[in-house]
């Protein structure tokens, strides 16, 4: 499969998952239509539609960036295959459990089955992220034509990196669970999306971000989509520089990337402290929003100071 923009050979294992998750995601918004079921407060296809959604367009972002590597091809083709693999077989227990059992699938310790499930998807995530990660790695030693794109590709790996490796902090036994562990009881969910209250409940719609407590699926989304939004990032600068002169400049453009890099960094772990701290997103606290503030001045002090590049002398001959 060849991308035609730039004469690179898309990952195939990757395209065919990519595949895969538009089929099931037409089916799976076929059964939020006519299927009324729920689970947990939710209907019973939202996550799975949810999920193909993410899978896909994360599958055809690693196939894109795997195609670009210069340096170690046939290494990154061996790991975004491991990825296929893995994400695969998460996606098609994800659908036998939900789907076809009406159970949970996150965190269930219920039954023997449930237990197995849990872990085998478990499993399929931490392979997922260490295959991501290693391209990640494999990026640093690239040298692509346009410095923008180069920075906005490692950062915005490195921060999926990041953000996949936050879903691991849920896996971990809350402070009810592990009351009920010392207590000599075994609790039939271990680990949870919210933090400080149950999950389940009230939430933001579709997203089903808690509105109550905190939540650490929120900077989960917001750093695996980081492999997307600064290359996206990178392009629209190029595409600009049509139209405004100063974004002419390479230098301009790989420092602007930086600086939205170091941002959305920021934006990542404000996250992620909110979300452990038992706080919604929707009511932060003055920390909160003083930080958030800081990312804001700080964004925007390196954006000016990255379009004031010395202007080339000419000297008259």
């Amino acid at each position: 499969m060849v991308d035609k923009g730039s004469g690179a050979v898309l990952h195939r294992p990757l395209m065919i998952l990519a595949a895969a998750m538009a089929v099931l995601g037409v089916i799976a918004l076929g059964g939020l239509i006519f299927d009324d079921r729920s689970l947990v407060n939710a209907p019973i296809w939202l996550k799975p539609l949810k999920f193909t959604i993410s899978v896909g367009l994360y599958a055809v972002t690693l196939a894109w960036l795997i195609g670009r590597l210069t340096r170690g091809r046939r290494v990154g083709w061996w790991f975004g295959t491991v990825f296929a693999v893995g994400l695969g077989m998460d996606m098609a227990l994800l659908f036998w459990q939900i789907i076809g059992r009406g159970r949970t699938l996150h965190f269930n310790q219920e039954t023997p089955v449930d237990r197995w499930i849990n872990n085998m998807v478990a499993n399929g995530a931490f392979t997922a992220w260490a295959a991501t990660a290693a391209i990640a790695v494999l990026l640093l030693f690239q040298r692509l034509p346009d410095r923008a794109m180069n920075s906005a590709l490692r950062a915005g790996a490195a921060l999926s990196v990041a953000g996949i490796g936050v879903a691991m902090l849920m896996f971990g036994p809350n402070e009810r669970q592990h009351a009920q562990f010392q207590a000599g009881e075994k609790p039939p969910v271990v680990g949870a999306h919210a933090v400080g209250v149950p999950d389940g409940g009230p939430g933001l719609p579709v997203l089903g971000w808690s509105t109550v407590g905190g939540d650490l699926r929120i900077p989960h989304f917001v750093g695996i989509h980081a492999i997307q939004v600064l290359p996206l990032l990178a392009y629209g600068l190029l595409m600009l520089a049509r139209r405004y002169p100063v974004l002419e400049s390479e230098l301009v453009r790989r420092n602007l990337v930086r600086t939205a890099s170091v941002g959305f960094a920021g934006l990542l772990v404000l996250l992620t402290w909110q979300a452990q701290r038992g706080q919604s997103i929707v009511h932060p606290d003055f920390w909160t929003l003083v930080t958030g503030a800081g990312i804001i001045a700080v964004v925007g002090a390196g954006s000016l100071l990255s379009l004031r590049v010395p202007r080339p002398t000419h000297q008259l001959t």
